[in-house]
């Protein structure tokens, strides 16, 4: 136990040594990309090093996990897991609700099932939340008549214009409302502070929900430059914030268990004639055929490749770090894309 407190504190002092006041996230509403994070990569060194293949049990009082409808089968009896994020429904291109999964699929988990319900377009959002209008109203009929057959709702909406931020709180206070048995939880981007005209506001939305499950992963995503997927130094910053505004008692530190690759070159284009004759010189095309007509031919191109994924000592690095800053509550994208050695380092209170 002395040697696991050790590791602790010394993680915990490499980590703040590394850590700037300056830091910005970046997520996929956000312009600025993320800073160098290279001493993360140190203090988890240090980590690995301290601890050797010893790695320490974590527990926490709730462990959320997300799973996809048609996927069930990763959700074992012995997974530690007290609360499953169903996914998920959708709103459809009328607005109405779709795609709702059965509950029944998932009868032998014996804890909490919450239906996830998603929204990722910006018109359509727009408009289903328009306050007054009868898809809105529909869809907070439909969601609450859905509900019924699950122990939460929880809503994943990514894409809300700036100037539905209004619209969007007070469709959550009519949810609330209309679910005051049942858990109801909202699913954010991760954040390290409040921004202007901030749309996902944690405090304004922290009042009205039960739980808060912050999404502390896509620090780099698919389309920004080469990353982590969330960094311990960034996910640091993140829970602090969380915790100073959310609280520990709502707040659900979501953890990725998903990697990412990243191509330098993207040969996927479209091209104006010079274009095509600067493929053929540069990489020695010497035969051109045609297809009814149309000219084509094939190259070989390599590219380098980056990728960041998630293994057994960087999710255990997290979860003692949100351990040590009395995290009572984690949670995953998604159950299935882990590495199985994850479950022997971790445990319920």
């Amino acid at each position: 136990m002395k040697h696991y407190i050790y590791v602790i504190l010394l993680f915990t002092l490499v980590i703040l040594a590394g850590c700037s006041s300056s830091n910005t996230h970046s997520v996929k509403t956000e312009s600025e990309e993320s800073k160098d994070t290279s001493m993360t990569d140190e203090s988890l060194s240090v980590f690995i090093h301290e601890t050797g293949d010893s790695l320490p049990v974590t527990s926490f009082r709730e462990i959320w996990g997300y799973v996809v409808a048609g996927e069930e089968a990763p959700l074992t009896a012995n997974l530690p897991i007290t609360d499953v994020g169903y996914f998920g429904a959708e709103v459809d291109t009328y607005g109405n609700l779709a795609n709702i999964p059965r509950r029944q699929n998932l009868s032998s988990f014996k804890g909490r099932v919450h239906l996830v319900v998603t929204c990722n377009s910006l018109s359509l959002t727009y408009f289903t939340l328009l306050p007054g209008s009868p898809q809105r109203a529909k869809l907070i009929a439909d969601l609450i008549a859905a509900t019924k057959n699950f122990d939460g709702l929880n809503i994943d909406f990514e894409s809300i214009p700036a100037r539905s931020a209004e619209a969007y709180y007070s469709f959550l206070r009519e949810l609330k409302a209309g679910l005051p048995d049942k858990i109801f939880s909202v699913a954010l981007y991760g954040r390290i502070r409040a921004t202007p005209n901030e749309i996902y506001n944690y405090e304004l939305i922290s009042a009205i929900a039960d739980k808060i499950f912050v999404m502390a992963y896509d620090e780099h995503w698919s389309t920004s430059k080469p990353g982590p997927i969330s960094s311990l130094s960034w996910c640091k910053s993140v829970a602090e914030y969380s915790m100073r505004v959310i609280g520990p008692e709502k707040l659900v530190m979501g953890i990725p268990f998903y990697g990412r690759a990243w191509a330098e070159q993207n040969h996927h284009r479209a091209y104006v004639y010079a274009g095509i004759e600067r493929l053929i010189r540069t990489h020695n095309v010497k035969e051109i055929t045609r297809e009814n007509s149309t000219p084509t031919f094939n190259y070989v191109a390599q590219v380098p490749v980056k990728v960041y994924y998630e293994d057994e000592y960087s999710i255990s690095a997290r979860f003692e770090m949100y351990k040590s800053m009395n995290v009572k509550a984690i949670g995953f994208w998604r159950i299935g894309q882990e590495t199985p050695k994850v479950w022997d380092i971790l445990k319920l209170e």
